[in-house]
């Protein structure tokens, strides 16, 4: 079996996006499924359009490049006809056009089957408040989605619904590649805090600044310290900054910026609890397999969310707090996390067989 796998971003090393999409091609190949990644390439303020690590379409510069990048894609359908490609799975950007529509209309009269994966449905409400740029996307998107999922076969989803834009669902999980995350090294904090990690390309809906108004209220503020790693919406990250001075919590709150590799091992490895997605009811969310919650579970590491995981709603590891938008109780997280008895191979143990990528792409293939 011939797989296209077809994003329309490039890749970052630190970028979770990134990771999982290398870690779903990788388990897709030792599924034995012949697999290729068709992706953008902005290095160099050059725009590429790439197949795996050869050049398939030369954009160009400046906005002839920004235009082409988006509009140029019968490069693709050439590349799927002359390499006898019939498998064509889609990671969505909610970037419909009719550019797209067109590329799908070819590729459907070639025979491909082809599956759409879209990473968080719905997903309306996570361009609230965001500029106009994002609004034109997503006017763009509502506009032409139906017509666009006329020519799917498939949708991929990672939440509970049966039929999305009038076409049948592939339901799976976010998965892990446990070769890829290393398990928690149990420190004993050399300063006897609680030590919190909070990871993510963060968004509204991640919900941190629940966790810092928490440490803002709480007695025992000095006792506990939340790292945040990663960057993302400026307007998000400023209002973190704003409370994190108002409250005089420079000591409490760290921003550490994108880490990976060893740098953030070295995080995990002090910390005792991962804070997970608290908001995500801001985006209409309820049921969501989150693929942060199956990292902090691989690594090892207790955890705290707000939405619905059918995964792991009745593990012991795991601290449910309400979707809304109450502070979160530092003293019940304080209470958890001492009442946790398993160890890090324990908690990974629990999803070591259920969760791995390689068994959610197996259902994807043999769905198609």
């Amino acid at each position: 079996m011939k797989i296209l796998f077809l994003i329309f971003h490039g890749f970052e090393e630190a970028n979770g996006i990134s990771k999982k999409i290398r870690y779903q091609v990788k388990a897709l190949r030792e599924c034995g499924a012949d697999t290729r990644v068709c992706w953008l390439d902005d290095s160099n303020g050059k725009k590429r359009r790439m197949i795996d690590d050869s050049v398939l379409q030369d954009y160009g510069t400046g906005i002839k490049g920004k235009i082409l990048k988006r509009t140029g894609l019968n490069c693709i359908a050439r590349y799927v006809r002359q390499n006898g490609i019939r498998h064509i799975y889609i990671r969505s950007d909610h970037n419909t056009t009719p550019f797209l529509i067109n590329l799908l209309q070819k590729l459907k009269k070639m025979g491909c089957k082809i599956v759409m994966e879209i990473p968080t449905y719905p997903y309306d409400q996570e361009y609230q408040g965001l500029s106009f740029g994002y609004q034109r996307v997503i006017f763009m998107d509502k506009c032409l989605r139906h017509l666009m999922a006329k020519y799917i076969d498939k949708i991929v989803t990672f939440s509970n619904h049966k039929t999305i834009f009038g076409r049948p669902t592939i339901r799976i999980a976010n998965g892990i590649d446990f070769n890829a995350v290393p398990l928690k090294t149990n420190l004993h904090p050399k300063d006897d805090k609680l030590h919190l990690v909070a990871v993510a390309t963060i968004h509204p809906w991640h919900g941190f600044d629940r966790a810092i108004r928490g440490i803002a209220t709480t007695p025992t503020r000095p006792n506990v310290v939340l790292h945040i790693v990663g960057e993302g919406v400026p307007a998000i990250m400023d209002g973190y900054h704003q409370l994190v001075t108002e409250n005089h919590l420079e000591e409490s709150v760290i921003f550490h910026g994108p880490l990976f590799g060893k740098a953030l091992d070295d995080i995990f490895n002090q910390c005792q609890l991962g804070i997970g997605s608290l908001a995500r009811h801001r985006s209409g969310i309820t049921h969501l397999r989150s693929l942060k919650n199956r990292e902090y579970a691989a690594r090892g590491i207790p955890f705290v969310y707000s939405e619905i995981d059918d995964d792991f709603e009745e593990m012991p590891y795991v601290m449910k707090i309400p979707a809304d938008e109450s502070r979160l109780d530092i003293q019940k997280v304080i209470d958890f996390q001492h009442s946790v008895t398993l160890t890090p191979e324990e908690i990974r143990a629990s999803i070591l067989e259920k969760l791995s990528w390689n068994t959610q792409m197996k259902h994807v293939i043999e769905s198609l």
